[in-house]
């Protein structure tokens, strides 16, 4: 079998023979965005109990020194642990970014493994930059051909996130073709990552990174070294989509590469939950701006959503932690209608108040054909709300915030970052501003070196 035969195979030459001056310079204005936007989530990480349990055992395993950066505590490890520890801590606050069409979050899985390894190999910013750009366009791609059943029963971004990290790392490595192959192989058989975790508030969904960002790095290392990987992990006949899919499709692997830029589709968070929420969300605010309401003229709300919505969010039913009420629409919608916004603090203080928890009780979720149609490539906000007064009122949004048609701007990134290091803990002021001034100028560093002076 040829490195060309297979949709797979393409995907992988893709992934090994990019080079920085092929990316467009919007493109590469978008990674280093999503660069920054990640390193904030990764510092929001500082103090979580699980992710603090995660980075004790990863240096438990490895030894605290070594030429890789573990972002919560400042201490250095091994490529392979510090990408661990760092995939689950900008995984946990949920405002790490996510690509629509794949239902996928890139940054937690790509830039974790891509900066530990650049820091050990002293790659420079333009390369750790198209190593993110291939990490990115594997996976979403990977995503995007497993489909919406997969995504029913598998936390994608743990499954495909394998692939995405192999190939990041694959490419700082200088893999050729048949190497990339191999590493995706490799990658391909560990995939793993279930949503029953959401049932009980488990801690899973830092696993599911820390998970990933390892395995796909192993994987990539180990195909380095010649350890040989399936040719065909993606469609063959007992690989991924054989075992994990119902809607697979192939063409999804290789469509524009080279020309059609997923990572510029990609979309930041605003609001610090489960993507499923925000549509929702913006357009109660949108409707509570419009017609000057307060969250005591709400007597009900329907949200108008998408399967994945009912899917993902509809085991949650009365929260327990701070983590699972992100996974609440009545949660989010009940301190979005209260504060304007569900960010850090007002999931922190507010989700078991009695005013959240008498809103979300009003808050209901009902399947509409026509946002259900156009996911997961477009998430389509509506609600319906009832006030008190009697009114019946509808809103909608067809681009929430923080999607490419409605993005933030790099000082609402940098606002958002110094947000979560302040919320945290993670980093002095001073620290994340110099770290943050520091990343924007990512493409012009000659090595990639240590990201925040503690």
């Amino acid at each position: 079998m040829t490195t060309e035969t297979t949709h797979t195979a393409r995907l992988a030459t893709f992934a090994s023979t990019l080079r920085f001056d092929d990316i467009p310079e919007s493109v590469v204005r978008k990674i280093e965005d999503l660069l920054v936007d990640w390193f904030g989530s990764a510092v929001a990480g500082h103090g979580s109990r699980p992710v603090e349990s995660i980075t004790r055992f990863a240096q438990s395993m490895g030894g605290s020194q070594g030429p890789s950066e573990v972002i919560v505590n400042g201490q250095t490890s091994s490529p392979y642990l510090a990408a661990m520890a760092n995939a689950a801590a900008s995984h946990v606050a949920e405002q790490d970014d996510v690509h629509n069409g794949s239902v996928f979050h890139p940054a937690t899985i790509v830039f974790p493994p891509a900066v530990a390894v650049a820091q050990a190999l002293g790659a420079s910013g333009q390369q750790l930059l198209t190593a993110s750009v291939v990490g990115y366009e594997v996976g979403i791609r990977v995503g995007e051909f497993l489909g919406r059943s997969h995504y029913k029963i598998f936390h994608t971004t743990g499954t495909a996130g394998t692939l995405a990290s192999a190939a990041a790392v694959g490419h700082l490595l200088g893999l050729n073709p048949s190497q990339m192959l191999h590493a995706f192989g490799s990658a391909g058989t560990q995939s793993a990552g279930l949503w029953e975790f959401l049932r009980t508030a488990a801690d899973s969904k830092q696993l599911h990174t820390a998970h990933a960002a390892a395995a796909g790095l192993m994987a990539a290392y180990l195909a380095k070294d010649g350890f040989t990987g399936a040719a065909n992990i993606l469609e063959g006949p007992q690989g991924l989509a054989a075992g994990m899919s119902s809607d697979a499709n192939p063409a999804k692997l290789v469509d524009g590469l080279g020309s059609r830029w997923a990572t510029a589709e990609t979309s930041f968070k605003y609001h610090a939950s489960c993507r499923h929420t925000h549509p929702a969300a913006d357009a109660l605010l949108h409707v509570m701006q419009t017609h000057g309401l307060k969250d005591v003229d709400l007597a009900r709300v329907v949200t108008h959503v998408h399967q994945g919505a009912i899917d993902v969010l509809g085991p949650v039913v009365k929260p327990t932690t701070v983590h699972q009420s992100k996974f609440s629409m009545g949660t989010v919608l009940g301190l979005v209608a209260q504060y304007g916004h569900a960010g850090l603090v007002e999931f922190d203080k507010h989700f078991l108040s009695p005013e959240t928890q008498a809103l979300r009780n009003r808050i209901e979720m009902v399947l509409d054909e026509e946002v259900d149609t156009a996911y997961p490539q477009r998430w389509i906000g509506k609600v319906t709300v009832t006030t008190t007064d009697g009114r019946l009122l509808s809103g909608r949004v067809d681009e929430p915030k923080g999607d490419p048609g409605n993005t933030l701007s790099r000082q609402e990134i940098t606002d958002k970052a110094m947000r979560l290091a302040a919320f945290s803990g993670g980093a002095s002021t001073e620290s994340m501003r110099q770290a943050v001034a520091a990343l924007w100028q990512v493409a012009s560093w000659p090595q990639v070196g240590t990201l925040l002076k503690h």
